[in-house]
């Protein structure tokens, strides 16, 4: 007899699955135990979250779906952050949640929870299956959805009962879903509209996010640039679309992004979101943003139109094929004084950090750059060390860039390295926080047993640092909740779990321990750098604030507190 649960599995290997991140249960046993007879290599981990924050880096590293196995009620609901992130970043996964059987739906018990109910606004879609015969069809259309147009999370809840009993119907090569329509490339209209805007720009800056990775369009806005002799700027989660060491890219703007990519947007005749969603963390306050500037937007997800700013032309498309189909109508412009302009700000605000006074953080992340992490992947956690690693770890190649974006998930960027890292086999450096880390390195036993070749980068500060750089500009230095004191020896708790472990508390061993960790080959290494504890990141656009409201270095008066969300 072939079971639901059976037939889970051999739906996920029609998918070409490779790897399922999870931890058991008694709901989800069935499909556990058709598991055994699979190819499909499974990866038990510590917490259901460490699987989803896998999952998501797979996929952020691959742009195939990171798949997700869990029992129900807790074990379910372990995942909402995990989903969060996905759906907030739009990354393809999707998460099996084993469920009570279905007479007991609704009555309360053991570990049941409405888990489709629960997961409803971080989530794609989901399916409640009821009935074991539509299993091959949910699985085919969870999979259509997650990875097309703008992918996201897909949650899929299987009563026990569904997947312990038989299921005799055939596999599903088709969907079909009324109302879900994928766009392509752009009308011909709106395209048109769009390259006669740029025809008259004299100072045009292209607005690089996420979007841009996810399709691959990275070539084509390069070329664009070029044809144009417009700059380049990229939001946090669009590094690596665009190699930012080209003449043209400005790198990161908005909140901490450079002071030069800021003043360029600040500036701007023209404006062109390439995949990018103009979220608070660009535009700070609105009414003051680009307010002179014609403004283009193109995106997949046409519910992101109007949503936020409202552009002159909108370009519902897939971002490689609307710059594919727009190079032909468009031509060089007079931008050389702009672009001397910007050089001139280049020059004048460089990315900078004091030299003396401690280890700082920037230094350790500039150095791993500079001795290779270009070539790595190189995943983050949330807060101070994520701007760091942002401003001075360039990005030179699609996917070798993984964070968290719209949700700021702390706990995030260790587990997601593994998935990177088992996904790509590519060198990956993890540059985590000392408060994020603690989160989720119970996930050391997963990479130390899966033998996964990350390098753990733990930026100590002994400080939840990006509250602490808050309070001390806009709540008189009120120190609350930052203080991370108890923190344990990280390289101890490395040793624990057998991986080696090395401290650096000197710039002058900074290079030395690197290489060290550059080198080795045998799994899961750690280093620990002893940072200054009270560093601030610059350049700093205070929430609600305009882009002419940015602080480069360190303010002498006393700040306003901030309008927006931390």
């Amino acid at each position: 007899m072939t079971s639901g649960g059976d037939k889970v599995i051999q739906c996920l290997e029609r998918e070409g699955v490779e790897v399922v991140y999870g931890y058991s249960g008694g709901a989800a046993m069935p499909i556990f135990d058709a598991l055994v007879d699979s190819s499909i290599r499974f990866v038990l981990v510590r917490h259901e979250q460490g699987a989803t924050h896998m999952a998501d880096g797979y996929a952020r590293a691959t742009g195939k779906p990171g798949v997700v196995l869990v029992t129900s009620g807790p074990g379910a609901t372990n995942c909402v952050t995990g989903l969060l992130t996905a759906l907030m970043d739009s990354v393809p996964m999707i998460v099996l949640t084993g469920q009570t059987i279905t007479s007991m739906l609704g009555k309360d018990a053991f570990q049941e929870a409405d888990v489709t109910g629960i997961t409803y606004p971080v989530v794609k879609h989901s399916y409640l299956v009821k009935d074991a015969a539509d299993i091959p069809r949910v699985m085919r259309e969870a999979f259509h959805i997650a990875t097309t147009g703008r992918p996201g999370p897909v949650l899929i809840d299987l009563p026990k009962d569904v997947t312990q009993g038989p299921c005799t119907a055939p596999f599903v090569d088709t969907v079909h879903l009324p109302g879900y329509h994928v766009p392509g490339r752009p009308d011909a209209g709106p395209l048109a509209r769009a390259a006669a805007l740029l025809k008259k720009s004299r100072r045009p800056v292209l607005y690089v996010g996420h979007g841009a990775v996810v399709s691959g369009a990275g070539q084509a806005i390069l070329k664009l640039a070029r044809t144009l002799g417009a700059p380049i700027v990229n939001t946090l989660l669009g590094k690596g679309a665009c190699t930012e060491d080209h003449p043209l890219h400005l790198g990161m703007l908005g909140m901490h992004g450079t002071a030069y990519a800021n003043l360029a947007v600040q500036h701007c005749d023209l404006i062109m979101a390439i995949g990018a969603r103009w979220d608070d963390r660009i535009t700070g306050k609105l009414s003051e943003f680009c307010p002179d500037a014609m403004k283009i937007h193109v995106d997949i997800d046409v519910a992101e139109f109007n949503k936020v700013v409202r552009p002159d032309v909108c370009l519902a498309a897939d971002a490689r094929l609307a710059i594919e189909e727009l190079l032909p109508l468009v031509e060089k412009l007079d931008t050389a004084d702009w672009l001397e302009r910007i050089a001139g700000w280049r020059r004048q605000h460089p990315l900078k950090y004091p030299k003396k006074g401690g280890l700082r953080a920037q230094y350790v992340v500039d150095r791993l750059d500079k001795l290779g992490g270009r070539d790595c992947i190189i995943t983050t956690d949330v807060g101070q060390h994520q701007m760091w690693a942002a401003q001075f770890c360039l990005t030179t190649k699609n996917r070798h860039w993984i964070s968290s974006g719209g949700a700021g998930t702390m706990g995030f960027g260790f587990p997601a390295a593994i998935g990177a890292a088992m996904a790509t086999g590519k060198p990956t450096w993890c540059v985590v926080g000392d408060g994020g880390f603690q989160m989720t390195f119970a996930e050391l036993a997963t990479a130390k047993l899966q033998k996964v070749p990350v390098k753990i980068l733990v930026i100590n500060n002994h400080y939840l640092g990006m509250i602490r750089q808050w309070q001390e500009l806009f709540f008189d230095n009120r120190l609350s909740g930052a203080d991370l004191e108890g923190n344990p020896d990280f390289v101890k708790i490395a040793a624990a779990y057998d991986i080696p472990g090395r401290r650096v508390t000197r710039a002058g061993d900074v290079d030395k321990v690197l290489k060290w960790a550059m080198a080795y080959d045998e799994g899961p290494c750690l280093v620990e750098a002893e940072v200054v504890k009270e560093d601030n990141v610059f350049p700093m656009i205070p929430a609600g604030a305009p882009l002419s409201g940015m602080i480069i270095d360190r303010p002498t008066a006393k700040l306003e507190k901030p309008t927006g969300s931390t």
